[in-house]
């Protein structure tokens, strides 16, 4: 895994936690980087997550993580970690925070730890796909797993 290691990945190796991982060609005019992935590795977008960052009643920040095809429900998210509204998190806050780039950021592993909510329909899926903790690196991951390794909690967050 020579040049692969993430601090998503090495953090999942410490905790014995076991995932694949999936790398693709990161196509730079994309900003759909979720969807990007979707296509690129021949998933069905349900199994592919993204890994949004919010702020929670004006002050501190969450993660969601929901399916590329569906939109992060804000309040959803703010009453999972017990606040009332959320806003998207600033790109800059946002990586400030958990120590990767827009479009990479991954669950699992982050520099500063986050409240993590993932969507509940992940739960119906043997295995889902997250962000690795760069562009065009995503980990396959049994969803039990990924909600250990990120002290997640489950909740429907999805909408659309």
């Amino acid at each position: 895994m020579a040049g692969r290691g993430t601090t998503a990945t090495i953090t999942l190796d410490r905790a014995k936690i076991p995932f694949t991982l999936h790398e693709y060609e990161h196509d730079p005019r994309s900003d759909s980087y979720g969807l990007e992935a979707s296509e690129a590795l021949g998933v069905p977008p349900e199994r592919v997550f993204k890994t949004l960052v919010a702020a929670v009643d004006g002050g501190g920040l969450a993660v969601g993580v929901v399916p590329v095809h569906r939109q992060l429900d804000l309040k959803a998210l703010a009453a999972a970690v017990g606040g009332k509204k959320a806003v998207m998190a600033e790109v800059v806050a946002a990586e400030r925070a958990t120590g990767y780039v827009a479009g990479g950021i991954s669950p699992v592993g982050q520099k500063k730890r986050l409240p993590v909510v993932i969507d509940s329909s992940a739960l119906e899926l043997a295995t889902m796909f997250c962000s690795a903790g760069r562009r065009g690196l995503e980990i396959e991951i049994a969803p039990a797993d990924l909600v250990k390794a990120a002290g997640a909690k489950l909740a429907a967050i999805a909408a659309g």
